[in-house]
């Protein structure tokens, strides 16, 4: 079977479109599925959570459920096949990263998310090598901020699609494998992180489905200085500016959590009120979301 994915396929994209675009959900409220208990889903809430997924690569849970911690999350990801876990350097012993401000914490406070500052547009993981793809994700809010800390959301196969439509030659740029290049990190031992250069748009080879790896940062990034792919990222920038029917607006409360497929995503400023400040549990995943 043609890949839609490849630039070359046209006739299997042009399939693949006219089913995405009759399926894609573009209502941020047909996204939400009530759950009872994330460690224990009923087969009703299963089936519902994976066609939000299959449809748009993302739902958005939410639960009453209380006492909701790392290892709930572990398991609401396992009954969607995930757990190939990508534990960052910073997550705790289950591999889960507790998301809330640090500013007594300098090792921490030097990254945004643990601060209360706005994320700009990404997909998790960008700067991982090509082994440990981020490819799917779980974000539950266990205390959400006194105001703001919306997120932006968006189908990362949406924004394929619009771009293939303006130039299918833009997707054969963002498609080079040196596209894009994070540089190294360092510290005070050397390089922590070493440069990673890659594709913005790759093909999963084990499941065929479409992988993206994209930061809106415009520092400690590197793009490919050719007339096509910088157009190409401009575009892209444009498309997550506008007030398109598939960006999500969605605000994380108690209880609530997103399950995707590593879609684009943002985060907008807030300000804790206090007393309990905003904290997120994020599983980060090898995986896609099985039978997706």
């Amino acid at each position: 079977m043609q890949n839609p994915f490849d630039p070359d396929n046209p006739d299997a994209y042009l399939r693949w479109r006219e089913h995405k675009l009759a399926h894609a959900i573009t209502s941020t409220d047909d996204l939400i599925v009530e759950i009872k208990n994330p460690r224990a889903l009923t087969a009703s809430e299963h089936a519902a959570l994976l066609a939000c997924c299959r449809r748009s690569n993302m739902a958005i849970y939410a639960s009453l459920a209380e006492g909701v911690d790392e290892n709930a999350v572990r398991q609401l990801g396992q009954q969607f096949g995930l757990n190939r876990m990508d534990a960052n350097w910073l997550a705790s012993e289950q591999g889960v990263t507790r998301i809330t401000v640090c500013a007594g914490d300098g090792l921490r406070n030097a990254y945004i998310p643990y601060t209360d500052r706005a994320i700009k547009w990404h997909t998790d993981g960008y700067y991982n090598p090509p082994e440990r793809q981020v490819r799917s994700m779980v974000l539950h809010c266990a205390q959400s901020a006194g105001q703001g800390g919306e997120n932006r959301l968006m189908d990362h196969e949406i924004a394929y699609l619009m771009l293939r439509d303006e130039d299918s030659d833009f997707i054969r740029a963002l498609s080079a494998p040196d596209a894009m290049t994070i540089p190294e990190r360092t510290d005070e031992q050397g390089i922590a992180r070493a440069a990673q250069t890659g594709p913005v748009f790759s093909i999963d080879p084990a499941s065929g489905g479409l992988h993206m790896r994209y930061t809106a940062r415009t520092r400690s990034i590197v793009w490919k200085q050719d007339a096509t792919t910088l157009a190409a990222v401009a575009m892209l920038e444009k498309l997550l500016a506008s007030d398109s029917p598939h960006i999500h607006h969605a605000r994380l409360e108690q209880g609530m959590g997103l399950l995707c497929n590593n879609v684009l995503h943002d985060r907008a400023a807030f300000a804790d009120n206090g007393t309990t400040p905003r904290l997120l549990f994020r599983a980060r995943y090898l995986d896609r979301i099985a039978n997706t």
